[in-house]
């Protein structure tokens, strides 16, 4: 008798389980994945198993479990466009997979002095270490050579997927990611910074120098100086410096300064081709990473291109370019550069761009185009109320008022692609202007 009773029960909690059980199974494919395109085919099945749109964030936002790894140099590499990229991570001593640890990346000078991709030296960060100041991170030592110097599209796709294979081993804290550089490094950093800033909290260029992005072997009209606005940079140039002293240099820091970039500016009167004064300057240095973590989800964003390749910063998506009715006239632009001299632009034009600036109150997005027909808003959770309507004006023009609509499918969508606890969208609102 008591089997008969409890049989029919068990009945009826058989869906529930094995609905869990595709839940559980699908996920873990998922956080097994090896790469965004190996996660956005596991999203599918995620999206397959009935997961609830709250249960699939809960999980997102909880993230993979991670597993003991060996500490000190490990070589790592992968291939960009067919082209072989090798980097080394120096993971902490006693690292803790229950820890979230922040990331430094640290790109090398002298490309032009190297042929090929080969590793050089041990891969440890050396005197350019925080440890001494506490600073407990992993430290990410990539490549670059004459062929694949930081200033091309294949290091700025290399730095990303790095940051993505990092997230996939090891606990890293999606919000606490930087790039430094010295010299070609630190004009590597400032390339970085105009092209795809997403991922990381800020910019550290150490004795480098962004007008040698001008140069016009490597200027291809894709250099954006207003989009440096969107993360903070701490810059150090030495006054005896034989390739970038400060007498050259200060000019075009002082005017990023006065337009909108947040620098931290630490000039060394005395300082030449070296970093002789680290010792002075990694305790700022460090405090300044510690101090400025990355927010995820910007409440004001401005975002310049010219083609589909860097058209993303955090919450938009540039899609379509050309003139739209009621755009603005005129924007600021850090591009156009005024001395004694004159006035002239700092980076080529030869295609033109196309550029969005967002200020985000509350359920209401206020924007503001020049050069763009059409742009996608990806909305999180945790900053729009989506049970409520989204309110989209831009140009003075309201052009959005409606519920978005969010969805367990567009949440994997970008999940996949972002490998981010700390920034996720359940939803998306196009833009069209025209």
């Amino acid at each position: 008798m008591r089997c008969s009773i409890l049989f029919p029960a068990a009945l009826l909690l058989l869906p529930v389980v094995q609905g869990q059980n595709r839940v559980d199974a699908s996920f873990q494919k998922f956080w097994a994945a090896d790469s965004p395109a190996a996660a956005a085919r596991a999203a599918e099945d995620v999206v397959k198993s009935g997961v609830t749109l709250e249960e699939a964030l809960r999980r997102l936002k909880q993230g993979r479990i991670y597993l003991a790894q060996k500490e000190g140099v490990v070589q790592l590499s992968h291939r960009i466009n067919g082209i072989e990229h090798n980097y080394a991570v120096t993971i902490p001593a006693g690292y803790d997979p229950a820890k979230q640890y922040q990331v430094r990346f640290q790109l090398h000078g002298g490309v032009g002095g190297r042929v090929d991709n080969k590793p050089r030296g041990n891969g440890q960060i050396g005197a350019l270490s925080g440890e001494s100041v506490g600073a407990e991170q992993f430290y990410v030592i990539p490549y670059a050579w004459n062929d694949e110097p930081w200033w091309s599209d294949d290091q700025v796709l290399n730095l990303h997927a790095i940051v993505d294979d990092l997230k996939r081993r090891y606990n890293i804290d999606e919000n606490r990611v930087v790039v430094a550089g010295v010299s070609d490094g630190g004009t590597g950093a400032y390339f970085v910074a105009m092209r795809d800033t997403t991922p990381y909290a800020s910019f550290l260029p150490l004795n480098g120098y962004i007008m040698v992005l001008a140069n016009g072997e490597i200027d291809d009209g894709r250099s954006f100086p207003n989009n440096i606005r969107d993360k903070p940079l701490f810059v150090v140039n030495g006054g005896k410096d034989r390739l970038y002293p400060i007498s050259v240099v200060e000019p075009y820091t002082r005017h990023l300064m006065r337009n909108g970039v947040k620098i931290d500016y630490h000039p060394q009167p005395d300082g030449e081709h070296n970093t002789n004064w680290w010792p002075e300057i990694k305790i700022p240095f460090e405090k300044f990473v510690a101090d400025h973590p990355r927010d995820p989800y910007p409440e004001n964003l401005s975002w310049e291109a010219v083609d589909t390749v860097n058209n993303r910063a955090h919450w938009l998506v540039i899609d379509t370019y050309g003139a739209a009715p009621g755009e603005a006239k005129e924007l600021t632009d850090i591009n156009v550069f005024t001395d004694s001299l004159g006035t002239d632009p700092l980076f080529g034009r030869p295609k033109v761009p196309g550029r969005v600036d967002l200020a985000k109150s509350d359920n209401t997005v206020r924007a503001t185009t020049k050069g763009v027909t059409a742009f996608t808003l990806l909305l999180s959770p945790d900053r729009f109320d989506l049970s409520r309507p989204v309110i989209v004006t831009a140009n003075g023009r309201e052009v959005f008022h409606a519920r978005a609509q969010s969805s367990v499918d567009t949440l994997l969508k970008w999940a996949a692609r972002d490998n981010d606890r700390t920034m996720l969208y359940a939803a998306e609102v196009k833009i069209k202007l025209k």
